[in-house]
């Protein structure tokens, strides 16, 4: 594994890229780690084009979208000259451009707009694609937020899967590397009205005492890999994991989440909580893959 693995956010010029880029020179400042800036760009033919591919050659960077980087670089130096910056073209959509570099990257951060700007396509579907196949974590920004929340706490959504496991010992790291408290959230299902009274007590207290049983494992995990950090155990009652899981993270910096839970599907690669997370969510959503 390289010793000195970037931190890799896709530049297009857009306001939600370049909202992206901010927080991904904070990540690779508090990593100390270099940033680097990639731009995926097809052939301006596209690839419906009903030639022979080989007549269309090799798709050449264009000279706009390099000043556009050496731009936002130097913008970016500007204001942290600890930055270490380097700028990248790539043939390719940028979907499939950031999944290939995020097997070099310590973290890949992307911006999240829906082409058309349609108002309930919160994330585009680049952003979806990279959150849902990256080899390494994957940090989502919305435009939205600016100005970025830097002391709130870690929160990390915990259900006792594998997925949220790693979420954990990841939301550790980030809590420690930004020196706020972890914030471990177990949701419970609220109030079923129809059943009878002793069933409501009965399930009540049997889910409560799973929630007390896998928050105090996952906190025994973070606090195992980082003896120092403040940790709290937060169960919440809420219709859904990821409704508790969005109204907890209003007072975040950061959300931190699995890439499925327990019902998760092999073939579904971002559980459907992660997914309504990284919509929803008041704070910027970490998805905790392993890095490979």
């Amino acid at each position: 594994m390289p010793m000195n693995r970037p931190v890799v956010v896709g530049v297009d010029g857009s306001p939600s890229s370049l909202v992206a880029a901010e927080h991904a020179a904070r990540a690779a400042l508090l990593r100390s780690r270099p940033l680097r800036l990639v731009h995926g760009y097809l052939h301006p033919l596209g690839y419906g084009v009903p030639l022979n591919p080989y007549d269309l050659g090799v798709p050449a960077p264009s000279e706009e979208a390099q000043k556009m980087l050496e731009r936002t670089a130097a913008e970016l130096t500007a204001r942290w000259p600890d930055l270490v910056v380097e700028v990248r073209q790539v043939a390719g959509g940028p979907g499939i451009t950031m999944i290939e570099e995020s097997r070099q990257a310590e973290l890949v951060v992307v911006g999240s707009r829906g082409l058309g700007g349609f108002a309930g396509l919160l994330l585009g579907s680049v952003g979806t694609q990279v959150a849902a196949h990256a080899h390494c974590p994957v940090l989502v920004v919305r435009p939205d937020e600016q100005p970025i929340p830097v002391d709130g706490p870690v929160l990390v959504g915990v259900d006792g899967s594998e997925s949220s496991r790693l979420a954990v010992g990841v939301g550790a790291d980030e809590a420690a590397l930004r020196d706020v408290p972890l914030v471990l959230v177990h949701v419970s299902p609220a109030n079923e009205e129809r059943t009878v009274p002793e069933e409501i007590e009965e399930s009540q207290a049997a889910y409560q005492a799973e929630a007390v049983r896998l928050l105090a494992d996952a906190s025994a995990l973070a606090r195992a890999e980082h003896p120092g950090l403040v940790v709290r155990e937060h169960p919440v009652r809420a219709a859904g994991a990821a409704q508790g899981l969005i109204e907890a993270s209003g007072t975040a910096s950061l959300l931190v989440v699995g890439t499925r839970g327990r019902a998760g599907f092999t073939g579904l690669l971002l559980g459907s909580v992660s997914q309504a997370a990284i919509q929803h969510a008041h704070c910027p959503v970490l998805v905790a893959h392993p890095v490979s």
